[in-house]
């Protein structure tokens, strides 16, 4: 995707002044990660017809650290576009085809012993599982029962692995791509709460328009073979990572990610009518951590070194649709969590007042998890 956007903005109500001192290593990072965003796309492209803004969220996720979960019906490509992502990459990549059968020790793996034919001594040892892998692609997640659906818990959470008392850490870089089928359809177990909220975004992968399934048709049914290019390393996306929570954010940029996560909690004080009305609960603290940190990925992937209200905007459906639970008055009515995200975005102000009052300061966020 091309932009004309300099790496310092281009936007003086979004900057920050500091932002004219930035150190060169940081700016070389951040055109860095804009050109391999271009190149990456471009590869993922070879292999994959449209979709644009959901790669660009799949992207997105990966960069700031985050899990994503693909929704869509079967036959739209989920699994193919995951593997193309991390091919283009440069990552280790593990498939786990998630089964009623399956059990948590077929995914984090299991202690086998193990006989020293010398001393005759027997002692455990640990085979790891397929979690073992820079990427994880959990296909079809909600096909497997919540037991083997929570051994996931720990690894997404925590980058790591217990068996037997024992802490086994994960590669690094470590991410997990999910794919779920809707779960009106029949044989799926709906991901609990909990296990929902560790993805960073829940992204929907809808059907193609007519000249992108055409282009599918043209693609797939011809005796061609697609080759990906490689474009970053797993010690480069580490470095770009830790690039993105460096990236300054203006204090009302900070203050519309909090709003927007507040006001979607029925029990809010400002909370508006819409909301009280269809929503049973709201966003947590997560979901605005993630905002702030899905939109400074964004930012650096089209080549800006400042965090706009369009970068949250854009990244406010995949963090918060997971994350608000109508109730049964909104079903009825055919209001879904992306209906009350899009009042919401109505409703909630771009904080235009805290623009005008002056140079905008600095919102630091963490530098740990």
């Amino acid at each position: 995707m091309e932009t004309n956007h300099d790496l310092k903005g281009d936007n003086l109500n979004d900057r920050d002044p500091k932002n004219d001192d930035l150190q060169d290593d940081d700016l070389n990072l951040a055109k860095r990660l804009h050109a391999a965003y271009q190149e990456i796309t471009r590869e993922v492209g070879k292999v994959i017809v449209g979709q644009h803004a959901v790669i660009e969220q799949m992207m997105v996720a990966m960069f700031a650290g985050g899990h994503s979960l693909l929704v869509g019906v079967p036959g739209l490509a989920k699994t193919l576009m995951i593997r193309s992502v991390a091919d283009a990459l440069t990552l280790n990549f593990n498939r786990i085809q998630f089964t009623p059968d399956l059990m948590p020790s077929d995914v984090t793996g299991t202690e086998v012993i193990q006989e020293d034919r010398a001393t005759g001594q027997r002692h455990f040892r640990f085979i790891p599982g397929p979690i073992f892998a820079n990427v994880i692609l959990a296909d079809e997640i909600n096909r497997t029962p919540p037991k083997t659906q929570s051994a996931l818990l720990e690894a997404m959470q925590e980058h790591q692995v217990t068996a037997s008392g024992q802490k086994h850490k994960l590669p690094d870089p470590f991410f997990v791509m999910a794919t779920q089928n809707p779960i009106e359809q029949e044989g799926t177990y709906p991901l609990p709460e909990a296990q929902l909220d560790r993805f960073m975004f829940e992204v929907l992968v809808d059907y193609p328009d007519h000249d992108e399934e055409l282009e599918i048709i043209r693609r797939t049914t011809v005796d061609a073979s697609v080759q990906i290019k490689p474009t970053l390393a797993a010690e480069e996306i580490s470095q770009l990572s830790r690039l993105v929570r460096r990236v300054p954010v203006a204090d009302h940029i900070a203050e519309y990610a909090l709003r927007l996560a507040r006001f979607s909690r029925p029990g809010s004080p400002e909370a508006p009518s819409f909301v009280k009305e269809f929503v049973t609960w709201g966003a947590g603290p997560r979901a605005s951590q993630f905002l702030i940190l899905g939109a400074k990925a964004r930012a650096l992937l089209h080549g800006n070194y400042f965090v706009s209200h369009d970068d949250v905007r854009a990244v406010v459906y995949p963090v918060m649709r997971h994350r608000i639970r109508t109730n049964f008055s909104a079903d009825a009515e055919g209001i879904n969590s992306d209906e009350i995200i899009r009042r919401l975005l109505e409703h909630v102000p771009q904080a235009a007042d805290e623009r005008n009052r002056g140079t905008p300061q600095v919102f630091k966020s963490p530098s740990a998890h």
